[in-house]
């Protein structure tokens, strides 16, 4: 029936070119026949769809712009109120300045108002209308084609990504659902480290003392680098131990069940416990995210898989392509250089953890209790931290009138997680900076988060009310915008009032190019195992939490024995498989290498200019290319695609020069 669908559009179509021709009538069979694919008999006739086509293909290009203007004021106003009821229906869930949570709450938390979008346009047509007019681009062609493409062919070719499959809302709400359920999951994952003991029965961490699984217990390991003494040291490496034990039984699921979030269980890590493990929940989670994937596939034709459809539909680079690239990186001779500037500077020969090695910065030197005193008196809630925000832009060398306008369509929002960045998705509407504050203020810890977080949104406001086309506003992927908060982040020193360090825009110092790298050979190999336990999951669809723990342990085995035993050590090691992204952000992880790829190309670019005034400018310029492909997006930036090759080159040079401590 299909195929018959697809002669008729032909048909209708060479009638409608030869009453008027049209320059732009080459894009048209492709459009048809996309929507023909899509037709269905519950959509209508054969007859039904050549009037679709005779009343709505445009034939003329102003015919065509005019539909195209139309259709994006249609897309940004559906998007931006979908997205601004989903903001508030989670307000109790994710924010604490909101009222406890009810249980209607958690409910409603895995509510999507999208979830009937696409069933809702393919059956007024408003679908068909848009794919006859605006076909869509493989990848492939986007980056052949996209070279010459103008900025209104690129909007135009992004209004064609807008419907390439008919997934029911049934199956978009599970996923909803899912995806939900495992954020909730997540976001109460708190470690008491107050009790915590060690084998003979000690406490090192003071009662108030919570970290939330994995982020703030990798901080904590990070910020235990800092020592003024041996004994010190000695002191902080027996905790660094201790989180490292704690992790691996988060990744194996002998944790026990109490002491997630759990404020009266007193446990000690290197002890077999005999309470009642986390029943693999850990794993439950992502399988119920991959069934809900599986339910998508059978409408998806041109990308079958979830991972298909994260990569090449939505990351735009194919899993292929970034595997080889990370395990170019993870098995660079470049990598047992640096590793030896850490065992010199340590001490000590290196450890797992030390895949967290937190020297290289700035802030290494620096006390953190005296920066977070600092923090606490500049933002003793979020409110502090939203007034400072023009500040903070105009320091990064934007002029005071860009600082308030983008500063205004920012908010700031105490969250119960980590923190995150909400972007806008309409003009109407503020990108939202969520970041944990405590009673106390914002620690060193919070602020340094807030000012990753605060880079997202500068992009994401940039790129939305600075943007030409609607349909161009954001970046190519994820890892885009995690370069733009890498950006920010690597400046929170400088960003302090009256701090010591003031040049934003040099190049990176000898240190913070083997932090950058560093930072890539530890989130690469996370990101190896996360693309490879979906690999093993598309193989095993019927696998059970507990299989899914073990092959995603052998799978975090198989990578850290190939990559990081011959440097840090111990075989067999786990630790790769604790971030909590690979439950609650599927396929999500590979964002933040190839993000600190992008990042070290900017910075190299960057460093060119030479004021803080013209280094925001072209910041800014380059934050406003919008929703290019990956690659075309950074030969637009600085003139290559993403690459490795830089940050090896500046290792080597580095490497090959005397080290100074």
């Amino acid at each position: 029936m299909k195929i018959k669908y697809l002669i008729l559009g032909f048909v209708m179509l060479a009638s409608c070119t030869q009453k008027s021709p049209m320059k732009s009538y080459e894009s048209a069979p492709r459009g048809v026949q996309q929507a023909a694919a899509l037709w269905t008999e519950q959509d209508g006739t054969p007859q039904e769809f050549d009037q679709l086509v005779e009343q709505y293909y445009c034939q003329t290009d102003s015919e065509r712009l005019a539909l195209f203007e139309s259709l994006s004021r249609i897309m940004e106003n559906i998007y931006q109120s979908a997205d601004m009821l989903t903001v508030e229906l989670l307000r109790p869930t994710q924010l604490t300045n909101a009222a406890e949570p009810e249980a209607t709450d958690w409910i409603m938390s895995g509510y999507s108002p999208m979830a009937h979008f696409s069933d809702d346009m393919f059956a007024n047509k408003l679908a068909f209308i848009t794919i006859i007019n605006f076909p869509h681009y493989s990848l492939e062609e986007k980056n052949t084609l996209g070279k010459n493409w103008s900025r209104q062919q690129w909007a135009f070719a992004r209004m064609g990504d807008v419907f390439t499959t008919r997934v029911p809302a049934e199956v978009n709400a599970r996923m909803a659902q899912a995806l939900a359920d495992a954020e909730n999951y997540i976001a109460d994952y708190n470690i008491y480290m107050g009790n915590l003991r060690t084998e003979d029965d000690r406490q090192l961490w003071d009662n108030d003392k919570v970290l939330l699984s994995h982020w703030n217990l990798r901080d904590e390991l990070k910020a235990l680098y800092q020592a003024d003494s041996q004994e010190s040291r000695v002191k902080n490496q027996e905790k660094q131990e201790m989180i490292y034990q704690v992790m691996t039984r988060i990744v194996n699921q002998s944790i026990p069940q109490a002491a997630i979030n759990g404020s009266d269980y007193i446990w000690q890590p290197y002890a077999q416990n005999s309470d009642e493990a986390e029943p693999y929940t850990r794993y439950e989670k992502i399988l119920n995210v991959a069934h809900a994937y599986f339910a998508e596939d059978a409408y998806c034709p041109t990308a079958p898989t979830g991972i298909e459809r994260n990569f090449e539909e939505g990351v735009e680079i194919p899993a292929a392509e970034l595997d080889s690239l990370f395990r170019a990186l993870v098995g660079s001779p470049q990598v047992v250089q640096v590793a030896a500037i850490i065992r010199e500077r340590l001490g000590r020969d290196l450890r797992p953890y030390d895949i967290w090695y937190d020297g290289f910065k700035a802030r290494a030197a620096l006390n953190e209790d005296e920066l977070s005193a600092q923090t606490r008196r500049l933002y003793p809630d979020a409110n502090a931290f939203a007034a400072d925000m023009p500040r903070l832009l105009q320091q990064m060398g934007f002029y005071s009138e860009d600082a308030r306008n983008i500063a205004h369509h920012i908010v700031v929002e105490p969250a119960r997680g980590s923190g995150h960045a909400w972007p806008c998705l309409g003009r109407k509407e503020d990108a939202r900076l969520r970041t944990r504050i405590p009673a106390n203020g914002m620690d060193y810890k919070g602020y340094n988060i807030a000012v990753h977080e605060f880079g997202h949104c500068v992009e994401q406001v940039l790129d939305m009310y600075f943007i030409d086309h609607y349909m161009l506003s954001g970046v190519p992927n994820t890892a885009y915008t995690e370069a733009s908060a890498f950006l920010w982040q690597h400046r929170d020193l400088q960003l302090l009032p009256n701090s010591p360090i003031t040049n934003l825009q040099s190049q990176m110092s000898n240190d913070e190019v083997f932090d950058q790298f560093w930072s890539m050979y530890e989130i690469m190999g996370v990101s190896l195992v996360d693309m490879r336990m979906w690999q093993w999951i598309y193989a095993h669809p019927d696998a059970t939490p507990k299989q899914l723990c073990d092959a995603t342990m052998q799978i975090a085995r198989e990578v850290w024995n190939a990559y990081y035993e011959p440097v840090l050590g111990e075989h067999d090691c786990v630790l790769l498989a604790v971030y909590s992204h690979m439950v609650n952000a599927p396929m999500y992880l590979p964002n933040y290498p190839l993000g600190h790829i992008v990042q070290y190309q900017l910075e190299e670019h960057l460093a060119q200019f030479p004021t803080q005034a013209a280094f925001a400018q072209e910041y800014a310029r380059i934050y406003q290319l919008g929703r290019l492909t990956p690659k075309e997006w950074m030969i637009e930036a600085v003139g290559e695609a993403p690459s490795i090759e830089p940050i090896l080159r500046a290792v080597d040079t580095l490497c090959a020069a005397p080290q100074k401590p």
